[in-house]
Order: structure tokens, then sequence, then C-alpha cells
């Protein structure tokens, strides 16, 4: 009989003293959101944020799911003591060197499996205070407690 592998680990904590309160990174997998539809994915994240966390996710959100989210988010400022928002910034891997059959081969294989070539960072404005994003890095500074 071959032994089944154990499933990999798929998040990712990194936790750093700062003051008294912890740094939580969690690197979120793309395939942990793919099977939900918009608000479950939305969800997901929020729950994470709320958490006072921050969230690296592996792919790109929907440009109208990153709308909503910053919706979501508005409306829970005021409702939930301490939360300010949130931050959110993503980076795409670069395409422009590439010849015209790679450029259709990748947005192909994009439309049928999502952007997944991607890095979102999304957290609570509590925590992060900025991200600047050019086109091939994302600096996040973040604020001291």
């Amino acid at each position: 009989m071959v032994a089944k592998k154990k499933k990999v680990m798929r998040k990712i904590k990194i936790s750093k003293k700062i003051g008294s309160r912890d740094l939580t990174i969690h690197f979120m997998p793309y395939s942990e959101i793919a099977r939900e539809d918009a608000i479950g994915r939305i969800k997901k994240i929020m729950g994470v944020v709320l958490q006072n966390k921050i969230i690296i996710l592996q792919g790109r959100l929907k440009p109208d799911e990153e709308a909503r989210l910053i919706e979501n988010s508005m409306t829970l400022i005021g409702n939930i003591k301490g939360f300010q928002g949130i931050e959110i910034a993503a980076i795409s891997g670069d395409s422009e060197n590439e010849g015209l059959f790679n450029k259709v081969r990748y947005n192909i294989a994009r439309i049928l499996v999502g952007e997944q070539d991607a890095i979102t960072i999304i957290g609570p404005a509590s925590v992060v205070k900025d991200i600047t994003r050019d086109p091939k890095k994302i600096e996040m500074m973040l604020r001291r407690k």
C-alpha cells in the first residue's frame, strides 16, 4: 500500500512581538477561496482582517469583489470598536516583454483559472499605515503600537 501524503499546511502565520501586541501575517492560497462565491470570499477575508491580521493572498480579487470588500469595510467603520477600515494593494506578474502568442495564451489561462500569478495584500488600517505599489513591487508601512 502506498501511504498518502499529508496535506501541506496551507496557512503560514508569522508572529513578531511589537510592544504588547502581536503582528500576524496570514498567507491565503487562492485555492482556499476559489470555490466560494463573491460574498463568501469577502466574508472569509473580512473575518481574517477583523482579527487584526494582514493577509497575503495568492492571486487577485475581481474588481467588483475589491469594490464590495471596500464598501463592506466602510460600513463597519464606527460599528466595530477600533476598526478603521482596510488597506489593499495587488501586483501582477510582468507580461509586457512577451510575444503575442504568449500574451494570448496567458489571457486564455487567466480567463479559465483566474489571475493566480498576482499577489494581493489586505490589512486593517489600524495596523497598516500605508501600502505603496509600483509596477514591480509593493511596500507596506506598519503602525507602531
